[in-house]
């Protein structure tokens, strides 16, 4: 690696692999008032915009458009520009690049045993803005206006350009996988690592991009990514995340409420049943109840368990399309619950938890029906994987082994086993003892 330490730079190059383009539905600028800067955030602010002309990441402006500047404190003490591009953003034409997700990256990282993360030195700033686009993205400051020679960042087309030039960049490579900005080398053996890595940074020079020295990781067998710790075979949750939620304090209001579920459900594949554990807590949010949360025993169980759940450390199993999935689905009177397996060494693993609360409609379906449903969304859930491949489903509930065979009367029963037929499945009965990750935990608000 020694011929690409050129790369390794906190000073972002500029790559010719893309430019940001905004294309606007009016030719009409706009300007929008300047936010007050408080004079205590003013000499960082003055610093940041002389290190970025410096950098050449902007220029002074003379734009007809203007869009405002604040400046966030952040948790380190120190302030961070934003620009506040809404009124652009209102007016922009959508780029509907596709992004990658996470269930695309994790399905590719199977059978890998070393892992290399490699972090772009601002990787918005790598990217120019079109020359005649550069007008539309100036900013007012107290000390002038300026605007962006590189993407920056709030506008609402920035992250379809960055994944157009990764996906650019990566055309045809085999063993990386990107998210934004960061890049995942993972391979099963070392000397397969080294060709990859040299691959990469051959590619990396080329694009003339920077990595940020100090977040890189070279050559390891576990890595945190994109929230997520991965080793061999399996991924955990991020312990800096879960220490976040176990440490925050508990929720009094809707806003804290919706923070603490939004936090602890990026997580929820993880967590059996997720949407009928925090059901309580989901319920105090709805339009019409009270902004101060009237907290009771069913609330508390739900934070409760939830927390633990988490603290526990869960595993899932990486998919390998190689390999049967097991489904196993499970209905309660609050809601439904499915769990996507695989056998390794003769034992099933989950691979991911999938969960949904009931709406008001389904609470009044029998219990054929929620177990139906149950199925049925549970395969949607999961279809990436189950589509177009000879897959089990496991079921506590006897009369859906006859799925296959039944005649039902009922039109809504006979929809979904229409949908099933699109699908190879072989149905098996377990008992309700057995059906542990789908089932107890589905019935923990009944």
């Amino acid at each position: 690696m020694g011929d690409f330490t050129h790369r390794f730079s906190d000073v972002p190059g500029s790559t010719s692999l893309v430019e940001h383009e905004v294309h606007l539905t009016s030719d009409v600028p706009v300007r929008s008032k300047p936010y007050p800067i408080p004079f205590q955030a003013r000499e960082s602010l003055k610093k940041d915009i002389d290190n970025m002309l410096k950098m050449g990441v902007i220029r002074e402006s003379s734009s007809p458009y203007s869009s405002p500047v604040v400046v966030v404190k952040k948790k380190d003490g120190t302030n961070r520009v934003c620009i506040d591009f809404r009124k652009v953003n209102k007016i922009t034409v959508f780029d509907p690049e596709p992004m990658p997700t996470a269930t695309d990256l994790f399905r590719q990282l199977t059978g890998s045993k070393i892992f290399s993360k490699i972090d772009l030195s601002k990787g918005y700033w790598q990217i120019p803005v079109r020359e005649e686009d550069i007008p539309k993205t100036a900013f007012a400051t107290p000390d002038g206006t300026y605007e962006c020679l590189r993407m920056p960042f709030g506008m609402v087309n920035s992250g379809a350009t960055l994944t157009r030039g990764m996906r650019k960049m990566l055309k045809g490579m085999k063993n990386v996988v990107y998210y934004w900005d960061d890049l995942l080398v993972h391979t099963e053996t070392f000397a397969e690592h080294l060709e990859t890595l040299r691959e990469l940074f051959s590619r990396l020079t080329k694009a003339n991009l920077t990595v940020r020295p100090s977040k890189c990781i070279l050559g390891t067998d576990n890595v945190d990514f994109i929230g997520h710790s991965l080793k061999e075979g399996q991924r955990g949750l991020l312990l800096e995340n879960v220490t976040k939620i176990l440490n925050a304090p508990r929720p009094e209001t809707k806003k804290q409420v919706r923070s603490f579920l939004g936090l602890a459900g990026y997580y929820r594949e993880f967590i059996p049943n997720f949407a009928a554990i925090t059901a309580p807590l989901s319920d105090m949010t709805r339009k019409g109840c009270p902004n101060r949360i009237l907290w009771g025993p069913a609330q508390e169980k739900a934070y409760q368990t939830v927390r633990d759940l988490m603290s526990r450390d869960p595993v899932l199993r990486l998919p390998d399309t190689a390999k049967e999935f097991i489904l196993r689905t499970d209905a309660s009177d609050e809601g439904i619950g499915a769990m996507l397996m695989q056998e390794h060494g003769g034992k099933p693993f989950p691979v991911s938890y999938a969960s949904k609360k009931l709406s008001g409609a389904e609470k009044n379906y029998s219990t054929m029906e929620k177990e139906c449903l149950a199925i049925v969304w549970g395969i949607k859930k999961f279809e990436l994987y189950l589509q177009g491949v000879k897959f089990v489903l496991q079921t506590d509930h006897k009369p859906l082994t006859y799925l296959n065979s039944a005649k039902f009367v009922n039109n809504r029963i006979m929809r979904w086993v229409m949908y099933l037929q699109n699908f190879d499945m072989r149905v098996e009965s377990i008992k309700g003892s057995d059906n542990v990750g789908a089932d107890f935990l589905s019935r923990v608000c009944d």
